[in-house]
């Protein structure tokens, strides 16, 4: 009877480099997976910041409605400083409009511009992290008072 010839050797289990080739797509994959996720909280901040604009944006539309005899004096421009003192419910309002826009955007700038019975509301804000305001309003709110 002829015997058959085994080998006394026979490979069994992984090498070496295929564990290595192995762990080298993992760590890849991995990696992606990172950038995704540094990528998806960018995002959620940034739509965070538009949330709070767009918040803050309608607080001094509210604020202008509900003192429409004195509807004319929440007109300001970008970049306009608070009243030292107000003197009257609007500036009291815009005030506490900008320091809320100060506080809760960075950067945050706004203005308001009216024509007859429209306001519409321009916001400014940093959005890079890099402490550059953008110099075209992020968010423009018209409405009509």
């Amino acid at each position: 009877m002829i015997r058959a010839l085994r080998q006394p050797f026979a490979e069994s289990g992984f090498t070496l480099v295929e564990v290595l080739v192995t762990v080298v797509i993992f760590s890849v994959g991995l990696l992606g997976l990172a950038g995704l996720q540094a990528t998806g909280i960018k995002m959620n901040h940034s739509s965070l910041l538009r949330s709070q604009a767009t918040l803050l944006a309608y607080d001094i539309v509210d604020s202008m409605r509900a003192n429409r005899t004195n509807f004319a004096a929440y007109a300001i421009t970008k970049a306009a400083n608070p009243y030292e003192s107000p003197a009257d419910l609007a500036q009291s309002d815009i005030n506490l409009w900008l320091g809320n826009l100060a506080l809760a955007l960075p950067g945050g700038d706004g203005a308001v511009t009216l024509n007859g019975n429209r306001a519409t509301v321009q916001l400014w804000w940093d959005e890079s992290r890099s402490g550059t305001v953008a110099t075209a309003p992020r968010l423009t709110l018209i409405a009509e008072i």
